[in-house]
């Protein structure tokens, strides 16, 4: 097929080409965007949580002030462990992925970075009370968790700093503070002051809520604590069971814990039910982008109908002439292909550089990551293939009309 013919064409159809060209373009766009945001998402969805997911049930208790919530956690710790099908139970100052009040701190691998804040790691810093790890599930990589003593001594101040002065941190935050590099024995810095011995590394938790984007998410400490001289009050507790009784246990500790302070407001999830929520927002943006890329690839492909059975329309005398001449149906078809391709390579080559921009954009103001390089021609591939498929159907219909009947009709 001869490229000059097809060119002079659509010189001579300069807005409705135009107009493919424009449509393909944003669609590019969008498409390219949209299908990486919903990549982003569904990997945020699908992200690891190195704790029992499955068996965890999660109390809190709200409504009573600081001293007392302390005083009454060996009680409650208690209560729980007595219910039936409980393997293990602890007070923790803030849950995974609950997205409500968290301490975040800055940390450094030394004093200097932490002074010129080069090198700086957000972090959360989890509290809990004997038993902790066992009853978050947590995976213990190397070193160890923390010993009676060590227990008996940690405690969280008022602005919700560890006085402890041994720590275990995720094998994320231990990579990034310290990479290439064993963590154990090292120093992390919170504070010019105040610094902490990494005993142990476990698998990656996540915090409450990403901070700062999503390279952080994984940015979990962990220190003791006793049941007092916590500063803010421990009113969280997990409890860890088997999968098959966690409605039993949450409805079982939510009475135990309500009978035993009737003024406190105690309510309680299993973990599952906290991660659904947590990622709720997550799926619907994820479903509302494919739907976005469904409604913007189908206006794309009826506005390419559209124009093409236009043209066909307007180009009857044309085709009858060059039918005539001994023109083929495969060749008048292959000639309306043609032309789709040449509009589809310069919307996508137009689509490609908004997507560029666009991506550019959303990094700048939105913390989006930025997208790879493969989404351009992946998209291109397929906006190819749409307006292929699109003028399919112009086309033949096109490749249909008889020689003598485009002829009479002029």
């Amino acid at each position: 097929m001869e490229i000059q013919p097809v060119l002079a064409a659509l010189r001579k159809h300069r807005i409705p080409a135009t107009l493919i060209v424009l449509e393909i373009a944003l669609a590019c766009a969008v498409l390219c965007n949209a299908v990486f945001m919903i990549g982003h998402r569904i990997g945020e969805v699908r992200i690891q949580n190195a704790i029992d997911q499955n068996g965890i049930v999660s109390i809190n208790v709200n409504g009573i002030g600081s001293k007392r919530a302390n005083a009454d956690i060996p009680g409650n710790l208690a209560a729980l462990r007595g219910i039936p099908g409980v393997t293990a139970a602890a007070a923790i100052n803030m849950v995974p992925l609950s997205n409500g009040n968290m301490t975040v701190n800055s940390a450094a691998a030394t004093l200097a970075q932490f002074i010129s804040r080069k090198g700086i790691q957000m972090v959360a810093p989890y509290a809990f009370t004997s038993g902790g790890p066992a009853a978050l599930g947590l995976q213990l990589l190397r070193g160890r968790f923390f010993s009676s003593e060590e227990y008996a001594g940690g405690s969280v101040d008022d602005t919700g700093t560890p006085t402890s002065h041994v720590v275990v941190i995720t094998q994320h935050l231990a990579q990034r503070l310290w990479p290439g590099h064993d963590a154990l024995g090292r120093q992390v810095y919170f504070y010019p002051t105040g610094h902490y011995t990494v005993i142990g590394v476990v698998a990656n938790v996540l915090l409450p809520a990403a901070v700062n984007g999503p390279a952080n998410f994984a940015n979990a400490t962990f220190f003791p604590a006793s049941s007092a001289n916590n500063g803010m009050g421990m009113r969280n507790y997990i409890l860890r069971t088997a999968p098959q009784n966690r409605g039993r246990v949450l409805h079982q500790a939510v009475a135990k814990l309500r009978a035993a302070s009737p003024d406190a407001v105690v309510d309680g999830q299993t973990f599952t039910q906290i991660r659904d929520d947590y990622f709720a927002n997550a799926r619907s943006v994820a479903w509302i982008l494919v739907q976005i890329c469904i409604v913007m690839l189908a206006v794309t492909a009826f506005s390419i109908v559209g124009l093409s059975s236009f043209w066909v329309g307007q180009r009857r005398k044309q085709i009858g002439i060059r039918r005539a001449l001994g023109g083929t149906r495969a060749q008048i078809a292959q000639y309306f292909q043609t032309e789709n391709f040449l509009l589809s390579t310069v919307g996508v080559v137009v689509g490609m550089i908004l997507a560029y921009g666009a991506n550019l954009y959303l990094m700048a103001h939105y913390q989006l990551d930025r997208m790879p390089w493969n989404y351009l021609p992946a998209s291109a591939v397929v906006l190819w293939i749409l307006g292929q498929l699109a003028v399919l159907g112009p086309a033949w219909r096109g490749a249909a009309v008889p020689p003598v009947v485009a002829t009479r009709s002029v």
